[in-house]
């Protein structure tokens, strides 16, 4: 007997909503039921160019997550409206799935994985980078003591913003700045490449108005493996990594989020191309999408590609990384 479909409604209607439509797609056992925005006219398009029959489009979030037929909500509002909007979602009696940083710092994502756990919903960060096949499979290696013992880790994700001022990219009021947005990145693939980090060490440059654009971070991790991290708002950086074994040199190829592949260059041998263990749904999307679906269909409350506990260390570190920068958000009290 077929599982049912998995029937998604996305919540808010801004360029990463039509990437995750796009690529639901692509996603077995998944639906694009309803959308929700403060523009009834936005919410339509995006249900007229993505959604499965019958998809409906309503003119605000509180419509959306009342919605019956919705089992998971996609929450792809800017992230200092990441709580509130989960919030509504849980409390209706949702699933959710929430766009990465799962806030601006620990302290508001406890509070979301704690209405999560009280009303026994499923809450998953959407790190797609933890759930690509292509870095699924490096780990996998790692693990298995394949590639040698991690040492060192050098990794970036950067470009050139030219957007105004008022973007939430660059306004503080709306968590503006290259940590949260790029820095997660890198930091997220230490963790899965090196093991959580036990010390940071930071320096960045920041605008006129206390916005990080360009953020340079040096990490320790267990059994002494080093990395060197990086992200940009102002250049246009490899958005590649590297990390040095004992025993050779695993390369991530751009975009280093969502690798089309891995290269393992042994020590004074061949190059050997890793491909990913499964396909790649979409842009790679649909793979956090997909884990979604299968975790709700054994039970479970969280992912053990995207645990919780993992999501909060990365925030405590970033909230760390930004004292240390002097980067200050209006939720940090």
């Amino acid at each position: 007997m077929q599982p049912a479909a998995v029937r998604w409604g996305i919540l808010a209607t801004g360029s990463i909503a039509h990437s995750f439509a796009r690529d639901l797609r692509e996603v077995r056992g998944a639906a694009l039921a309803a959308v929700g925005s403060r523009s009834a006219e936005s919410a339509a398009e995006l249900a007229r160019s993505y959604g499965a029959e019958g998809c409906r489009a309503h003119g605000s979030y509180q419509a959306l997550v009342a919605d019956p037929d919705v089992d998971v909500v996609y929450v792809a509002s800017p992230h200092v409206f990441h709580l509130e909007h989960a919030r509504m979602a849980l409390v209706a009696g949702k699933h959710v799935l929430c766009e990465k940083p799962l806030t601006v710092n620990r302290a508001e994502a406890e509070e979301m994985v704690a209405l999560a756990v009280r009303h026994d919903r499923f809450l998953m960060e959407a790190m797609w980078t933890a759930c690509h096949p292509v870095v699924r499979a490096v780990v996998a290696g790692l693990d298995a003591g394949r590639f040698g013992t991690p040492r060192q880790l050098h990794a970036d994700f950067g470009f050139a913003t030219h957007q105004p001022p008022g973007h939430r990219l660059l306004d503080p009021a709306l968590g503006g700045g290259a940590l949260l947005d790029l820095g997660v990145y890198p930091l997220t693939l230490a963790e899965l490449l090196l093991g959580p980090v036990e010390t940071a060490v930071a320096v960045a440059s920041l605008d006129d108005r206390g916005v990080d654009r360009d953020v340079a971070i040096a990490t320790r991790h267990p059994g002494g493996a080093v990395g060197a991290l990086s992200c940009s708002l102002t250049a246009d950086t490899p958005t590649s990594a590297a990390l040095s074994t004992d025993t050779g040199v695993l390369h991530l190829p751009t975009p280093l989020h969502h690798p089309p592949y891995a290269l393992w260059t042994p020590s004074g041998g061949e190059t050997e191309r890793i491909e990913g263990d499964g396909p790649v749904l979409g842009t790679g999307l649909g793979n956090e999408a997909a884990e979604v679906g299968r975790c709700l269909a054994d039970g479970l409350r969280e992912s053990p590609l995207v645990p919780h506990d993992r999501t909060l260390r990365l925030l405590g570190q970033m909230d760390g990384i930004r004292r240390q920068v002097g980067v200050r958000y209006p939720a940090d009290g």
